[in-house]
């Protein structure tokens, strides 16, 4: 009777995290203006922010509000306001010929180079020797320095993938708010 009782909150909790992250995920899919979609991104990350809570995992928590619901939605509404939600560009003409051949061949080389790496890794994207030693952390004062070896040497591919991803998500979008002149403004 006792684990009922603790059992249904939890369960309770769960339902109500995945459900704000899937309502999310998929507004995030369906809208069709990018500043509702931004906002559907932030129920998102907002219901990973209590499946965290639920977890006891605070700081994650904190960090998924603060970090990502905060400056990371906040770039993308920069950014979606910079480049203008109401503007009609013609994506049939490509500005360089032959780019999205690169890019395609770009893409799989990449996606191969990485599937070639870990295989021949094992799956393995680190020493879990040298981290942790698949012990989970432990409670005290060492939580920081375990979680700092654990992040740059068991996960530093994930870690190295998300710098990457920033990236090139930054690149993309200084090269789309790049506008070409128009004769009037290339003569003044």
């Amino acid at each position: 009777m006792l684990a009922l009782s603790y059992a249904v909150p939890s369960i309770l909790i769960f339902i109500t995290a995945a459900l704000l992250t899937l309502v999310g995920a998929f507004g995030v899919l369906v809208m069709k203006n990018p500043v509702h979609s931004a906002l559907s991104l932030i129920m998102t990350l907002f219901g990973v922010a209590v499946a965290f809570i639920a977890q006891s995992a605070d700081f994650l928590a904190a960090v998924q509000i603060i970090v990502y619901a905060g400056a990371i939605v906040v770039l993308f509404l920069f950014v979606i306001m910079f480049l203008g939600v109401d503007r009609n560009d013609t994506v049939r003409v490509d500005p360089l010929v032959g780019q999205r051949v690169f890019a395609g061949a770009g893409v799989v080389i990449t996606v191969g180079g990485l599937i070639a790496l870990m295989a021949r890794a094992h799956w393995v994207t680190g020493a879990m020797s040298v981290s942790t030693g698949g012990v989970a952390l432990a409670p005290g004062s060492g939580n920081v320095q375990q979680l700092g070896t654990a992040v740059f040497t068991t996960y530093i591919f994930a870690f190295e993938a998300t710098a990457a991803l920033l990236i090139i998500a930054v690149v993309g979008a200084v090269l789309l708010a790049r506008r070409e002149r128009t004769s009037d403004e290339s003569e003044s």
